[in-house]
């Protein structure tokens, strides 16, 4: 199952006592159903037919504990969250780019332009609240300002999402990019991607849909965290940072294909393509 509902409203509810456990959250589906967002029900009623599930829209379903421990217990493997289709697949595309050559950040304003049914959703604040967190999340993990704080230890990032009827399904996603180079010479990068929304989600829900059912068929269970490639703000274990930098996770994403098959690991380090070694 892939959801691809519309974005609900933003909750907070990680610390929510009745979603930590299975135990909880099923006592509060008899007894306090309101407290439980749509999307959440649909995740619970699929790991609880032991259905692989991946969580395509900014909602916070498969990402809390007592939904974890039932995909453990029902050997069931799942993903998210929020497809990473346009602008934020550029990010991810940019931003690990600028921080191989230690280019410095200053700011990053993002504009969105879409007329579709997800475009006037998120035109509600308390809705673009979901989706501000996991296209926000990107830049923090792949720059590692703790680790280069003069050079990503300041910069602004600003996202706006508007919603433009005529433009349908056509998205078209601005990026104004500020960044530093040597000397502290001041330089920009304008990107405007034009796209079509449902065009780059598609393929996206085919690939999870084959990888999930591999993942199941291959005895794996509970957040599939080598599925991050699809994901604006990917799942993974509580004591671990998500990777968000597209080549990391494409990595990733063959390497435990090849570990299914049985075959070795790439790896790109060392000399081996050399003929002067020695």
């Amino acid at each position: 199952m892939c959801w691809c509902g519309s974005t609900e409203v933003y909750q907070d509810v990680m610390n929510h006592e009745a979603f930590q456990t299975l135990e909880a959250f099923e006592t509060a589906l008899k007894n306090n159903l309101a407290l439980i967002p749509p999307s959440m029900i649909y995740a619970y009623a699929s790991l609880k037919m032991g259905i692989p599930f991946a969580n395509g829209s900014p909602n916070l379903n498969v990402d809390i504990p007592a939904l974890v421990e039932l995909s453990i217990k029902n050997s069931t493997p799942i993903g998210g969250k929020d497809f990473k289709t346009g602008q934020t697949l550029m990010k991810t595309i940019i931003a690990p780019g600028l921080k191989a050559r230690m280019l410095g950040l200053e700011g990053w304003f993002s504009s969105n332009i879409l007329g579709n049914r997800d475009g006037e959703v998120l035109d509600d604040p308390d809705s673009f609240r979901s989706k501000e967190v996991t296209k926000g999340s990107v830049l923090e993990s792949i720059l590692q300002d703790d680790l280069y704080p003069d050079l990503y230890g300041n910069y602004y990032h600003k996202i706006r999402i508007e919603y433009y009827p005529p433009r349908g399904d056509a998205k078209e996603g601005w990026d104004n990019i500020d960044i530093q180079g040597w000397l502290g010479q001041k330089m920009q990068l304008k990107i405007n991607f034009l796209c079509r929304d449902s065009i780059l989600a598609a393929p996206v829900v085919l690939d999870l849909v084959l990888f999930l059912d591999l993942a199941q068929r291959a005895g794996m269970r509970g957040v599939q965290e080598w599925l991050s490639f699809y994901f604006k703000s990917p799942q993974c274990r509580p004591d671990l940072k998500p990777v968000n930098s597209l080549f990391d996770q494409d990595d990733k994403l063959r390497n435990t294909l090849r570990i299914i098959m049985g075959e070795k690991v790439i790896d790109h380090s060392g000399l081996d393509y050399y003929e002067n070694k020695g």
